[in-house]
């Protein structure tokens, strides 16, 4: 059990907002996952279970933007910064329609993020070798939650 499992059932998750107290269950059990995941860092996974929903739903841009979102934080991690660069555009076109709340997920809080990322990626550098990358400049700090969306 992780952190956040001890907090999360997926059979009862709850969510408060100002029509009171609702269950979740209009989701699938997979962007549950991914916003723990997400949390805890594991982008890799992350991508897997975006991905898993995005290619039944392919015209999903919304799925499809925070798959890139996630992918360009990996690619950062390892040193491609153009990956991550390219990947984090795509995320900022793709959802870009969905502002200012979608699936719970309030973007207009993911944005500054998306924003602050592109400014922190350096613009002249494609990738950096392993034993180089901590000196890559550090990417902002995001938690995602879902919130109440009406």
């Amino acid at each position: 059990m992780n952190h956040y499992s001890k907090f999360f059932s997926f059979d009862n998750i709850i969510l408060t907002g100002l029509n009171g107290v609702k269950k979740l269950t209009d989701y699938p059990d997979e962007y549950y996952e991914f916003f723990i995941k997400f949390n805890e860092g594991d982008y890799y996974t992350c991508h897997d279970l975006l991905e898993g929903m995005w290619m039944t739903d392919k015209g999903n841009l919304f799925l499809k933007g925070l798959l890139q979102m996630s992918v360009a934080i990996y690619h950062y991690s390892y040193g491609n910064v153009k990956g991550a660069r390219l990947m984090m555009q795509a995320a900022n076109d793709y959802l870009e329609s969905y502002r200012p709340v979608h699936w719970g997920l309030d973007l207009e809080k993911v944005y500054p993020f998306i924003e602050d990322c592109l400014r922190v990626f350096p613009p002249n550098i494609d990738l950096v070798p392993f034993e180089e990358i901590e000196l890559l400049p550090e990417l902002p700090v995001l938690y995602l939650y879902l919130e109440d969306d009406v």
